[in-house]
């Protein structure tokens, strides 16, 4: 097991990550040895594990006992596991064959293993909700976080191969795809931190704003970044008619010049990706990106500011600025 390295400086933190990291192991031990094997490899992939340690940092601006801290382990698991369970089935639906640079489950034993490895993780997750003794109106917040997750997935399905995709309905996939766990991490942090009620609703916010720009940055990563450094596919998306934002910002008033290789779909060739990335660059796509991904940063770091004066404010900072300028 080993922590990411973005958090050495951080030594707190990294420690509280590694209990959480034991929390998962033990939960994700299963009878299939091979399937869980495949699960160790995605935990251990070299992930940066951001939404349980949001969850951790929420958690101090308050005044954990003993027994909260225990639950406030047992909650960044619980957001870990539930982030893998939509990774593993996002594979399905993607059809990846690597994930992290690790073959993915879909691909090492098939769609029906993947499909219910991944419902698997999804009652682990009910399981340690269950651990830690949440009221009935968390877990309804619980499930409701995993219903907006879902039906991001579908507003991704639905609007497959539209070139009329607006960002209104990009950001509103975005907004359940992804920063949906963000928010909730954030959220059952300052929860079970005993934060104020204040820094407990502003969790949620900065969580959505910080997971809008964290998507943001990962689709124009899509464009800026090769393979071996991303550890996945780049730019399959397109071919699959999954399109993010630096596609749609440029084919706004330009959608025409597009079409005819997009409507080719998954018969697109390299060259056609490649004259798609050239018009990408020529109507400015990921710079326009990238400042709508500022935008929705310094909305989460205004809101970071108001945050009472403790040491985790300044780490909220710090890791909140270096999402917004990773290179994979």
């Amino acid at each position: 097991m080993s922590i990411h390295p973005m958090w050495d400086n951080f030594p707190a933190i990294k420690n509280d990550l590694a209990q959480s990291y034991h929390i998962i192991e033990k939960k994700i031990r299963i009878r299939n040895k091979d399937v869980e094997a495949t699960l160790y490899d995605l935990l251990h992939s070299g992930g940066k594990f951001l939404r349980p340690a949001y969850a951790i940092l929420f958690s101090r601006f308050g005044n954990p006992s003993k027994q909260d801290h225990k639950k406030i382990l047992a909650t960044a698991a619980s957001v870990e596991i539930l982030h893998m369970a939509t990774l593993i089935h996002d594979d399905v639906i993607d059809e990846s064959p690597t994930r992290r640079g690790t073959e993915t489950v879909q691909a090492k034993y098939g769609k029906d293993i993947a499909v219910y490895t991944g419902d698997f993780l999804f009652t682990v997750y009910f399981d340690l909700l269950a651990d830690i003794g949440e009221s009935q109106k968390t877990l309804k917040l619980n499930a409701f976080a995993m219903k907006r997750i879902l039906l991001g997935e579908l507003d991704q399905m639905y609007l497959c191969y539209n070139t009329n995709v607006t960002v209104r309905q990009y950001l509103r996939r975005v907004n359940g795809k992804t920063a949906q766990l963000f928010s909730l991490s954030c959220f059952e942090g300052a929860k079970h931190g005993k934060a104020d009620l204040a820094v407990i609703a502003a969790s949620q916010q900065i969580g959505r704003q910080i997971g809008i720009a964290f998507q943001i940055l990962d689709d124009i990563l899509d464009y800026t970044v090769d393979s071996d450094t991303m550890k996945k596919p780049v730019l399959e998306d397109v071919k699959q008619g999954v399109y993010s934002l630096p596609l749609i910002l440029a084919m706004h008033n330009h959608q025409a010049e597009f079409e005819p290789f997009l409507n080719k779909k998954e018969q697109m060739t390299a060259t056609d990706i490649e004259a798609v990335l050239a018009l990408i660059k020529q109507y400015r796509g990921v710079e326009q990106a990238q400042a709508l991904a500022e935008r929705y940063t310094n909305k989460a770091l205004k809101r970071i500011e108001h945050l009472p004066n403790k040491p985790e404010k300044e780490i909220l900072m710090t890791i909140t600025k270096k999402l917004l300028n990773r290179s994979y």
